[in-house]
């Protein structure tokens, strides 16, 4: 067979390239690629945002989150309302380089050339001549320069567009006060509340009621989908226990870190300065030089008057007072000269005179500790524990590698990845598609959760891909039993449906008792029953709920006082007396200052938000996919 086909390779190729060629010409190799540049998110101005660039902005995102809170939630990060507040950033982001662009606004070169000398974070990427090391900068960020200076250029465009509006919005005292006063505007009021604990005695529920109550609000009786799951954490510890680390290796990092386990040698030293500024003329500091050799002449005849000449010659304002005491001096803490002149004497010797950038020194040890050393058997675990992290990273990346392609290649199981990289098969019972409260590691991702309860993984119980649930953090799992959602039988939940059809009802019977009396105390005024007088706000509520508060602030303060109803749901009804208006008290001159800039600042948020919301138009800004139900992160975080 194997002859054959060698014979007539080259009629099947031929045969191939007839067969395969038109249909790239007829549909595109696009159809080939899984659909071409991915699944269109967002268009702003005809152009296309596609979820790969969405998802990888998203990682972005997440790593700069973790480098700056490393003990964030993960499950915030993976959440739906995350990813969306993303996706808007990068709507935002979109249109209003869109604006920038189509007002010809620029950035001058003179201003980016100021803007890069001034910046700190590229300090660091400059050499001891001053030259920028473009190697380095790109091995740090994963930019080039010209694309760094692209970025800064529209970040600067963009922000002049939002500037145009904040920049200018302005407001007076007066307005200011207008709308502060009404916020801080509080009431004096009496509440008589009608709760539904006081109602349930009086309700009677029938069996009938309780099929019925169940057949209406089945939703609310149902067991979620769940699963039983297994699943395997490849992270830094597991990758440093990967890490063969011989006996010579770490005795070989103590022999060159040695100093680093114990203390360094100190030596108490005191010191006579005889004072020259830099640039000094030749001759005067031959006439210092000649001082110190004069004195230190005197202290070799004397050297125990070696702290009274100091008293009174040295020149170091710092330790002439204590008669020249330097108190404990490691190395590396003096300049070089006085450094090697200092730890080259013995215990009560006195130097040369030693010439520094600061003039000339006569130095005398009066002490020495050396320097301790612990033996090797008593820092080797911490030893092997820093030979081992320095080489996590890299070990981390390879297998990393190995647990992408295994988990893929055999995906029946995970034994074949735990036995290969050493790692613990966890397990985990009633796990839903989000995350449970209190939920850590793999469990906590929802990224995690959407591959384990994707419709393959399900259907095939095979593994997840190998999925990032951190930083240096991968994650695969396999559904071992699946139970989908069913509704509950009303034998298993009829206490569950009891409580809340009592609860409605009490609820109800609280409402009913609430409006009558209302009405009765509008006709009687002196027949009503409230509490103690309190003084509320919305800044003060005094506990009481926020409809009571609500209701209490929109009263006609022209016809106080009155008697106003409050539904408070679940928890009842509240007839609220309000008996008067309580004005503000007037803040002091700084606090009205303060706020008025406070005002400014919301009213100019207000202008950018409604100018944004123009641009948007204008520029037929779009978002393709639905919002979740629990977004509520903010799209300028």
């Amino acid at each position: 067979m194997f002859d054959s086909f060698r014979k007539y390779n080259k009629i099947i190729m031929v045969f191939l390239f007839l067969l395969i060629i038109p249909s790239f010409v007829l549909f595109g190799v696009d159809r080939y690629q899984g659909g071409g540049q991915g699944e269109k998110v967002a268009r702003v101005a005809g152009t296309d945002i596609t979820r790969p660039e969405w998802d990888a902005q998203h990682r972005n995102e997440v790593d700069r989150i973790r480098q700056q809170a490393p003990t964030i939630d993960p499950a915030m990060l993976d959440s739906d309302a995350a990813r969306y507040a993303t996706l808007e950033r990068m709507v935002r982001e979109r249109v209003l380089a869109a604006a920038a662009s189509k007002s010809n606004m620029s950035v001058s070169e003179e201003r980016l050339a100021r803007l890069f000398a001034a910046d700190p974070g590229l300090a660091s990427f400059r050499t001891a001549d001053g030259k920028f090391d473009r190697e380095t900068f790109m091995r740090a960020t994963g930019r080039t320069p010209e694309q760094y200076e692209a970025s800064v250029r529209a970040d600067l465009a963009t922000q002049q567009v939002s500037l145009g509006v904040s920049g200018t919005a302005f407001a007076t005292p007066a307005q200011a006060a207008v709308t502060l006063n009404a916020f801080y505007d509080r009431r004096e009021i009496q509440v008589a509340l009608f709760k539904p604990a006081d109602f349930a005695s009086k309700v009677s529920v029938s069996d009938a009621d309780l099929e019925a109550f169940y057949k209406a609000h089945t939703a609310q009786f149902q067991q979620p989908e769940r699963a039983k799951v297994e699943y395997l954490v490849l992270d830094l510890e597991a990758a440093k226990k990967n890490i063969a680390v011989s006996e010579a290796d770490l005795r070989s990092y103590y022999d060159q870190n040695a100093a680093r386990f114990g203390s360094k040698e100190e030596r108490r030293a005191s010191h006579i300065l005889i004072a020259v500024p830099q640039g000094a003329p030749a001759a005067e500091r031959e006439q210092a030089r000649k001082k110190a050799e004069q004195l230190l002449a005197d202290l070799r005849k004397a050297p125990n008057t070696f702290a009274e000449v100091a008293r009174k010659n040295s020149q170091d304002p710092g330790s002439a007072e204590k008669g020249g005491d330097l108190d404990v001096v490691t190395r590396g803490a003096m300049v070089k000269p006085f450094e090697d002149a200092l730890f080259a004497l013995k215990k009560g010797e006195i130097s040369n005179v030693v010439e520094t950038e600061f003039g000339y020194h006569i130095i005398q040890v009066n002490d020495i500790k050396p320097a301790v050393v612990p033996p090797f058997d008593k820092v080797r675990a911490t030893i092997e524990n820093e030979v081992r992290s320095q080489q996590a990273t890299a070990e981390f990346a390879k297998a990393a590698e190995a647990f992408t392609d295994i988990v893929y290649q055999q995906p029946d199981s995970l034994q074949p990845a735990a036995e290969k990289l050493k790692l613990t098969i966890q397990t985990a019972s009633n796990v839903a598609r989000t995350p449970q409260p209190g939920a850590t590691g793999a469990l906590a991702s929802r990224n995690f959760l959407n591959a384990l309860f994707a419709p393959d993984t399900l259907e095939r119980k095979h593994n997840t891909e190998a999925i990032e649930i951190g930083a240096n953090q991968l994650a695969s799992g396999r559904v071992v039993q699946y139970e989908p959602a069913r509704a509950l039988p009303l034998d298993e939940v009829k206490d569950k449906v009891r409580t809340q059809l009592v609860a409605e009802r009490a609820a109800a019977l609280a409402r009913a008792e609430g409006e009558a009396k209302l009405a009765a105390w509008k006709t009687d005024p002196a027949g009503a029953s409230f509490g103690a007088p309190v003084t509320v706000s919305r800044l003060e509520t005094q506990s009481q709920p926020l409809p009571v508060i609500e209701v209490a602030l929109r009263a006609d303060t022209g016809k106080l006082p009155a008697l106003v109803g409050a539904d408070l749901g679940t928890q009842g009804y509240a007839v609220v007396r309000v008996i008067k208006s309580v004005p503000r008290t007037p803040p002091a001159p700084e606090m009205v200052k303060q706020e008025t800039e406070q005002y400014a600042q919301a009213v100019g948020g207000a202008e950018t938000a409604a100018y944004y919301n123009l641009l948007k138009n204008r520029f037929k800004a779009e978002i393709l996919v639905p919002k979740p139900a629990d977004s509520t992160v903010a799209a300028g975080r």
